[in-house]
Parts: C-alpha cells; structure tokens; sequence
C-alpha cells in the first residue's frame, strides 16, 4: 500500500510540474510517463524519439493507439483482449475442451501460445489477490472462472493454475485450487525450476528448492 501511495504521490507530482508547462513536449512527456515502467527519463527519450521521427510516423502510432482501443474489447469466455467475441483461441473447434489453463493476465496467454504446446483453453484473472492493495476475490474473474467450470457439463477434466511464482501469485493458486476441487476437476500448477541453460551455482536458493520438489523420473 505504500508503494502505491508513493507511486501516486510521484504521478500527482509529474502532474503539477507539466501542468506549469503546457508545451506539447512536456505533455507528450507527461502522458508517456503514466505508462508501467516508464520514468521520467525514459518518457523524455521516447517523447524526443516520436518527435525525430516523420509526421507519418506519428500519425500511424497515434491511429494505432486509437485503433487498439476502439476495437479491443473482453472475449466473453476466457476474458483475454480480442477484436473478435469469442476470440480466436475460444473459437477454435480443434482445442482440447478438457484442458483449461488459467493465467493471471491477457500477456500469459500470448506467451503460452507462443510455445505451441498447450492445445486447451484459457481464464484470465486480471490479476492476482492482494489483500494489502485491496484485491480480493471480487475484483478478479474468479466467479465467472467457476461459473465456467460448471456449466462445462463435465467436460473439463484439468484446470492448470499457471500463475507467477510470486507471493500473491502462489497465495492465488492455492485459494483457487481449494475453489476447483469441489468441482471435481483435476487441479495441476505450472512446474519450477530451473530454467533451461541455466546454472544451479547462479541460482537462487528457492527456485532450487521448487526444482527439488517438482524433480520427475527419467524415462
């Protein structure tokens, strides 16, 4: 909760500073420091980077911000961005209806698409709970994620938790997991470990210990 209240106080204090300046530098400065991630510094680079750049430029990412907006909306089943409801993951006939992964945000399940390994379908939570930021239950799509399961009539078998090895991502697996099992679905979570290629000496002790727990037999 501090941090977010220091991180508010840094915003309202960007704010006031660019408000005395109503250049449109110092406003596209402004308004690209809001974005994750991004400071002040790093906004000025991107702001004197977008301005070196031809009129076209500009307007193509402008329509593209525009766009994106407009367009993109919720898919009504796994919540993930779409421009089309369903989306293409939840339209597809060829996935395996037994499966279903539940990721924290929209960004998960690009990156697990990308591995072309999971065949099944998503839930996206919006997040992860949070007492101390006042997220609870009720501010993820916990429900509807139940709702889902039962009015699946019995044909998801698995539900695979793949939240992040965080704190709030391992305290949110564990409350949906207590959730899932009256349903009488098999509830799994993503293994970790150690990361291919990586060195065990390099490795911190509790990505070892999460190895060690998760080990598997060779075949």
């Amino acid at each position: 909760m501090l941090s977010s209240n220091s991180s508010q106080a840094g915003l309202q204090t960007r704010s006031q500073r660019f408000n005395q300046a109503q250049d449109p530098v110092s406003k596209l400065v402004f308004e690209l420091s809001k974005l994750p991630g991004i400071g002040e510094k790093t906004a000025t680079r991107l702001a004197y980077f977008i301005l070196k750049q031809d009129a076209e430029y500009a307007r193509a990412l402008a329509s593209a911000l525009v766009n994106a907006k407009e367009k993109i909306g919720l898919c009504s089943r796994c919540f993930t961005f779409t421009d089309s409801d369903p989306c293409r993951v939840c339209s597809d006939s060829r996935r395996e209806s037994s499966l279903l992964c539940v990721v924290e945000r929209p960004s998960d399940v690009f990156s697990i698409e990308q591995t072309a390994v999971f065949r099944g379908f998503y839930h996206v939570l919006h997040g992860v709970l949070s007492p101390l930021e006042g997220i609870g239950p009720d501010e993820l799509k916990i429900r509807e994620l139940l709702s889902r399961i039962e009015q699946s009539a019995g044909f998801v078998h698995e539900v695979i938790l793949a939240t992040n090895p965080s704190v709030e991502g391992e305290t949110t697996a564990l409350y949906l997991a207590r959730q899932l099992r009256p349903l009488g679905v098999r509830v799994t979570q993503l293994a970790h470990g150690i990361p291919v290629g990586g060195m065990i000496e390099y490795t911190d002790r509790q990505t070892i210990g999460k190895a060690m727990e998760n080990r598997m037999e060779i075949s």
